[in-house]
């Protein structure tokens, strides 16, 4: 194993590993809290489209996929409050967009069909150095952002109306934060998937919140996990040749129920 950290594409993988434990930790933990997860999925399935138009346009899919995530997540935030319009059903109607663009511009590019695979299941062995620049730069917005808006945001993630009693700028920092939780979403599909990733926003704060119960502990405790998830999840690919997105989803779930039996067997 030692031998694999003098290749540039393991460390890459490690340091991802480190970098998507950050930023999903911190932010799945906000998502948790504010039960947003159906508008994540919905985020994370209309930024295929986004994917579908770099390809076709000739510019880093991810890039692309990130300009998508954050509209339709801005989209989302704004048909919820200004219409009339239900936000599950804006969800899926921009779900079911995104990933109708998606297919439509692949097929649409000349040449032979790019290889999906990895945008849908995640491959963090092919994470690349502008993906790590990257992740370390929304690691660093989201630790600034938390730092300076950490009471506020946890006010608008369990009692939004008191927030807004105090007049709190609620609907900016909500805007901020559901395009944080965009871009994070987007930035580590290369880690784990379109179709995993809102389990790395999920699994790991579901099991910090079985034995702690502060916002800030849970965020703590939810970057461990997930840092214990994605490497171990990197270890598990090499030993056994399997995909390291699976892999990562995979030994997270191996915790959850571990953890369960814990809280069985305390009680």
């Amino acid at each position: 194993m030692l031998e694999l950290l003098t290749y540039d594409f393991f460390r890459n993988a490690l340091l991802a590993a480190v970098l998507a434990a950050v930023s999903c930790g911190i932010i799945g933990t906000y998502i948790v809290s504010k039960r947003i997860v159906f508008i994540s999925g919905g985020i994370t399935h209309a930024s295929f489209g986004g994917i579908g138009m770099g390809y076709f346009f000739g510019i880093n899919p991810i890039l692309g996929a990130a300009v998508f995530a954050v509209l339709s997540a801005l989209g989302i935030e704004y048909a919820s409050r200004k219409t009339d319009v239900r936000e599950d059903s804006a969800i899926a109607i921009l779900w079911a967009l995104g990933m109708a663009i998606g297919v439509i511009f692949v097929y649409m590019t000349p040449g032979y069909a790019p290889n999906l695979l990895s945008y849908l299941f995640g491959n963090i062995l092919t994470v690349g150095s502008t993906d790590l620049f990257l992740l370390l730069g929304l690691c660093v917005i989201i630790l600034i952002f938390f730092a300076l808006q950490f009471k506020n945001i946890l006010y608008i993630a369990f009692d939004e109306e008191y927030a807004r009693a105090r007049r709190l700028p609620v609907n900016l920092i909500k805007y901020i934060m559901i395009s944080l939780v965009a871009l994070t979403i987007v930035f580590n599909i290369r880690v784990v998937g379109i179709i995993l990733v809102i389990s790395l926003l999920t699994i790991p704060q579901t099991i910090a919140n079985m034995f702690v119960k502060r916002f800030f502990n849970i965020m703590v405790l939810s970057v461990l996990i997930a840092l214990l998830g994605t490497v171990s999840g990197l270890v598990l690919s090499y030993l056994f040749d399997i995909p390291s997105g699976a892999a990562i989803i995979f030994f997270l779930v191996i915790l959850f129920f571990l953890a369960r039996l814990m809280r069985w067997i305390g009680k």
